[in-house]
């Protein structure tokens, strides 16, 4: 098979695992009903959403093995943690396993965070290798579906399990086992490095990519909008959801289909030499020299003629399927302030400006995101509702550093990540207030500005460790910035947890804006103090982005 499309089909399966590696998003979806089945405090509840961040302070190690193991074989490893650390407490759940200790099912939360970490390595690593020239883009598109992870395992819950709140919870933690590991067993043939010698841009492929994702955002929106998905029965939902994550199948199917075009036409190019070579030297056994010569310069024009013929079709070929792109060939490099390993990296100032705004930013998104449950039973509002919700803009959020990349990148101009960072955390910082207010309205408002922001800074982030600290080392270096994940969860959310219980009732439940109040404000805060710190950050990076303009 051709290196262009094995390229493109390898985006097609980071895609998919995109979709559903977001496992640790189900738990607000389930933390209610695990909290009553296991007969855990809020405090141990809290616990186990952040050990399931606290995987990523080994997420490190998926960078090494990246390192010195097949890719494919990574991605296995990494599906293979989450189906043991999901798997074996489902087996609990439903009766099959008997004296599962907390501390065991803190430990499997643990390994089952974990595995998030070497499905991102993989997809990152693959997805930056095999499109370094758009990077950006391709990382914004298919990082989108990670934060849409969400809404699909809530798609599939409905057709399937759609049944009691217990089976339900039950049905998130068998799937969140089982799917990540099918999945990666489908993809791993074709999600590898493809060395495709130069690059060029390819603006059109990605166009329709784009409009692709745009309709998946569009479509699950609709489906988590309450009066507006109405119309939408859960078996409708679902089949337009696999639609939508089959299409873009179409990528390479097309390149596909040109390429046996452009083979077809140069047969019969070659067939019609034949053809009039061969009445050419019929006519010139019957005809004197002069006669010949004249033919001579005939059939000459005419082959001359289907040359250029045959050069047109195939350019207007070329235009139809790549439209709009840029094929001016490339290089592979990758712009960076500097390319240094991770013990240089924790000695620059950079790094650590860089990881509070991330501490500030998108680790207090996931601890929002992971109380959603808790948040939605104190307002008296469905939990399952707030977490597509959140999960659907969160998709949109990932998806918005893609287009800001493509239209940029028009004109030559290379956005200045850390400008683009301090522009969203703004917004974060006064949904977060918008918080305090009583009515649903502005849950469900500062809710989407929390998820499209906080989705579009991981995006972001990823092309950002790139830039501050070069690729040789990405795997390694990610993996570290986003040690802040489980930090964070466990400072703020145990925070909160105090909160929620010093507010509640006897039973250890608290309804009422009191719950959160004081949590709301706190975070808001924190938010506006990482502001302040993107905006240094930015000061110091601004010569390095001011470099990269184009003439």
């Amino acid at each position: 098979m051709p290196r262009t499309i094995l390229q493109w089909l390898s985006l097609v399966g980071i895609i998919w695992l995109q979709s559903i590696n977001g496992t640790n998003t189900n738990f607000p979806a389930y933390s209610s009903q695990l909290k009553d089945l296991l007969f855990i405090s809020q405090i141990q509840l809290n616990n186990l959403a952040f050990a399931s961040d606290a995987g990523k302070l080994f997420g490190w190690l998926s960078g090494f093995a990246a390192k010195y193991l097949p890719i494919w074989l990574v991605l296995i490893l990494g599906s293979a943690l989450g189906l043991i650390g999901y798997g074996v407490p489902y087996l609990f759940l439903i009766g099959r396993i008997s004296n599962l200790s907390y501390r065991l099912v803190f430990f499997l939360t643990i390994l089952a965070g974990n595995s998030i970490c070497w499905i991102n390595t993989v997809c990152y690593l693959v997805t930056i290798r095999n499109f370094p020239l758009d990077r950006q883009l391709a990382i914004g598109l298919t990082g989108s579906y990670l934060g849409l992870s969400a809404k699909i395992y809530t798609v599939i819950v409905n057709v399937v399990f759609a049944s009691s709140p217990d089976n339900r919870a039950r049905a998130y933690l068998f799937l969140s086992s089982v799917l990540p590991f099918t999945i990666s067993v489908i993809s791993a043939p074709v999600v590898r490095v493809i060395n495709v010698g130069k690059s060029k841009r390819a603006k059109a492929a990605f166009i329709s990519i784009l409009v692709i994702t745009t309709a998946t955002g569009v479509f699950a929106v609709m489906g988590s909008l309450g009066s507006a998905s109405s119309w939408l029965s859960p078996f409708t939902s679902a089949v337009g959801m696999v639609a939508l994550l089959l299409a873009p199948l179409l990528i390479p199917l097309g390149k596909q289909i040109r390429q046996l075009i452009v083979v077809r036409l140069k047969g019969l190019n070659r067939e019609e030499k034949v053809y009039i070579e061969e009445n050419v030297s019929m006519e010139k056994m019957e005809m004197g020299v002069k006669e010949r010569e004249s033919i001579s310069e005939t059939r000459e024009t005419i082959s001359d003629t289907f040359e250029l013929s045959f050069r047109e079709s195939i350019s207007e070929i070329d235009d139809l399927s790549e439209s709009g792109d840029d094929n001016t060939s490339g290089t592979n490099e990758i712009n960076v302030m500097e390319e240094i390993g991770v013990k240089l990296m924790l000695r620059r100032l950079n790094f650590w400006l860089y990881f509070f705004v991330y501490l500030f930013g998108i680790t207090l998104g996931l601890v929002f995101a992971n109380n959603l449950g808790q948040i939605a039973e104190s307002r008296g509002c469905s939990a399952s509702v707030l977490v597509s919700l959140s999960s659907s803009f969160g998709f949109f959020g990932r998806l918005i550093p893609s287009f800001v990349d493509y239209f940029f990148s028009r004109g030559k101009y290379m956005i200045s990540r850390t400008a683009f960072v301090v522009a969203l955390m703004a917004p974060t910082g006064g949904a977060f207030f918008l918080l305090v207010n009583s009515t649903n309205l502005s849950l469900f408002i500062s809710t989407a500005i929390i998820g499209v922001c906080t989705g579009a800074i991981t995006s972001i982030s990823v092309s950002l460790t790139t830039e501050l600290f070069g690729t040789k080392n990405f795997g390694v270096n990610h993996n570290v910035v986003v040690v802040n994940i489980p930090i964070g969860s466990c400072l703020f959310g145990y925070l909160a947890a105090l909160i929620y219980r010093k507010e509640g009732n006897a039973d250890g439940k608290c309804f009422g804006m009191e719950c959160y109040r004081k949590t709301f404000i706190l975070w808001g805060t924190l938010c506006f103090l990482g502001t302040f710190l993107a905006l240094i950050l930015y000061a110091r990076t601004r010569k390095f982005y001011n470099s990269q303009r184009s003439p």
